[in-house]
Formats: C-alpha cells, structure tokens, sequence
C-alpha cells in the first residue's frame, strides 16, 4: 500500500508542477530523484548506492557522462538518462545508454522525462541494448499492470532474474496493446479491409474503405463497452443472488420487471470505466481495491465502498458537455467540482482517501 502512495503522490506532483519546469536539471531535482528514493528506494545521497553524472569512458569517447547509475555491492545494476519533462523520448535519445550499457553489469537501463519511464534490458542481444522498451510508466497515467514489474526494480524487493524473466512477456504485450489501442481508435487500411471484406459483398473501393474505417472504429468502441457492461451486470448479479432469499425471488421479480426499462438506458462509457480505475488507483493505498465498486445510473456513475450505498466514495457526473466528480465529506454531502478531463480526478487523491478513511 505504501509504495502506491508514494507514487499517486509523485503522480500528483508532476501533474501539479509539470508544467513550470522548463530545464533537465530541474526534472532531474523535481522528478527523477524523488522516483529514485522514495519510490524505487534508493538513497540518492549516497554515492555508493546512487551514483550522478557517472562516467565510464568507452572506446575514443572520454569523459561522457551518464545521468545516474544505481550500484549494488559495488556493481552497476541500473543505468538511468534523463530528459527535460515534456520532451518526447525516443531511441535517439538513448545514445549514451546504447554505449555504457555493454561495458557495464548493468542489465537495466531507463530512459526518462520525469513523466514517462522507459525500461531496458538485452533480450534481443546478449550485453546489447533493446531498441523497444520491455516496460513503460507514465506517472499521469499509471497501468496498473506495471506496478508490480515496477517493484520488483525497488531496492528491497530488487530481483534482476525475476525481471529479465518476464521482460520477454512484458515487452511484447506492451505491444501488442498499443497496437490494439491504436486500431481501436483510429483503425488502419488493413484492419478495416480485414473485416469490411467479410460482412460487405461488393468491391472494396477507396469510398468503401472510408465508410467502414468509421464503422469499424464505432463497432469496436462498442464491442469495449458490451464487455464492460457484460462483466459489470455479471458481478452485480452474483453480489445480488448471494444475498436473495426464497421467499424474495416473487418480489424481486417484480421489482426487475418494473425497472427493465431504466436498466436498459444505463449506459457504461469507457470515460466513467477510466475515472474508476482512476479512483480505484489512488484509494487503494488505503483499502483493499477489492472493496471498491462501480455502480453506474442514469444520471450518475457511483463508485462505493463495499458495494454498501450507505458508502460512497465519489461519483462521476460524466452525461454532459462539463463532467464533475462529486466528493463527499463526513455528513456525506456531495460537491460537485467541474474537471476538464478524466485525469483531473487525480487533484482530489488526498480528498478521495480521506472519504475513504471516513468508513474505515
């Protein structure tokens, strides 16, 4: 729970001053050394453990410095370049890294911004850099899938085999999700052709093509959010069978009858799903995830302690141009405050875990 914290408060920092920092060695300051020590756990102080500007001439090039190198026992393990938050991050980059990564024992390297995290490590090559990373963590927008690769770079729990292991895996489902994300927003010829030529009998011209790039990005949009739904209504009817007794079931019946209609208008979307894994991110460093729920309605989406309504957490006014999230204090009053964007959720981390607290 602790190391989630830290890093949904490193999140909220960049997110807060990300936008005033205008050099690297104020990302480096602001950013990379607090996700050196207090998030991975290293004492950047010690230049035993972190090393700065660390130099390790290779061949003609002399002198050249590296940004930071995390040392075990004496041995480098991880290699760290930096760059100015915002500034895109691409293999060019990673030059330097490139260069000390086969003469060193290092088999991490990272490349950064202070936002977004770039792991690396040999899988292609032995000793040689990866050219694609086999890990990524973007700090305003956290996977939670990455999390538990990403202590396992802690210096407490530090396990290079483990990390290497399942490098291979990670790597490329990474990619394997960006290209998914990127078909499903903004779907290319060969995609769309793929399914067009299967539910369209006539030719597929360039006209064709274009009606059915739409078609097929609405389609899988919606096939996104049947899922959602599917699993949602699963999970709820499971929660409310458990709990039905015998001599219920006549009224209950009736009950769904009533309120089929209503159900039917209830409508799941991927921005209400993003702002309760959102929510779900930042309150777990106080409870149990499992305890957090969504429950979505016509008007509102609810995300609830304990699936109790006596509970709620926050809800998510998202049905209209300017979306709100609503925060509840001790006498659970709500207040709406308006957010631009799902990642606005983010600003109110300290008062959704304090609401939390309120019921534990």
């Amino acid at each position: 729970m602790e190391f989630f914290e830290k890093l949904n408060s490193l999140s909220a920092k960049v997110r807060q001053q990300g936008a005033s920092i205008q050099t690297e060695e104020a990302t480096k300051n602001a950013f990379v050394m607090p996700f050196i020590h207090s998030v991975l756990g290293y004492d950047v102080f010690d230049p035993a453990e972190v090393t700065p500007e660390f130099v390790c001439d290779v061949g003609i090039k002399k002198g050249e410095k590296i940004d930071y190198a995390i040392l075990k026992d004496g041995e480098v393990q991880i290699l760290i370049e930096c760059k100015k938050v915002g500034e895109p991050l691409n293999i060019n980059h990673a030059a330097q890294l490139f260069r000390y990564f086969h003469v060193t024992n290092a088999r991490i390297s990272i490349l950064t911004n202070g936002q977004v995290y770039k792991f690396f490590t040999d899988l292609d090559a032995p000793n040689k850099m990866d050219e694609k990373p086999f890990l990524e963590l973007d700090l305003l927008d956290i996977d939670e899938h990455a999390v538990p690769e990403l202590i396992k770079l802690t210096k407490s729990a530090f396990d290079v085999d483990s990390i290497i292991s399942a490098a291979g895996e990670l790597k490329y489902v990474s990619q394997i999700k960006k290209l998914i994300a990127a078909q499903f927003s903004k779907p290319d010829d060969d995609f769309v052709k793929f399914f067009a030529s299967r539910v369209y009998d006539g030719m597929i011209t360039q006209k064709v093509r274009e009606q059915f790039g739409e078609l097929t990005r609405k389609a899988a949009s919606q096939f996104l959010s049947d899922q959602i739904n599917d699993r949602l209504k699963s999970a709820m009817s499971g929660a409310v069978q458990s709990t039905v007794t015998p001599s219920a079931v006549g009224s209950e019946k009736a009950a769904n009858d009533e309120s089929d209609t209503a159900e039917d208008k209830v409508v799941t979307t991927l921005e209400e799903m993003e702002g309760f894994h959102i929510v779900k991110a930042i309150v777990r460093s106080v409870v149990d995830a499992k305890r957090i729920v969504q429950r979505d309605t016509q008007s509102y989406c609810g995300i609830l302690l304990d699936d109790n309504n006596r509970k709620p957490i926050c809800r998510l006014h998202f049905n209209r141009s300017q979306k709100y999230i609503g925060i509840f204090d001790k006498e659970k009053n709500e207040t709406r405050h308006p957010v631009g964007s799902v990642d606005e959720i983010y600003d109110f981390a300290d008062q959704l875990k304090g609401t939390v607290e309120f019921y534990a």
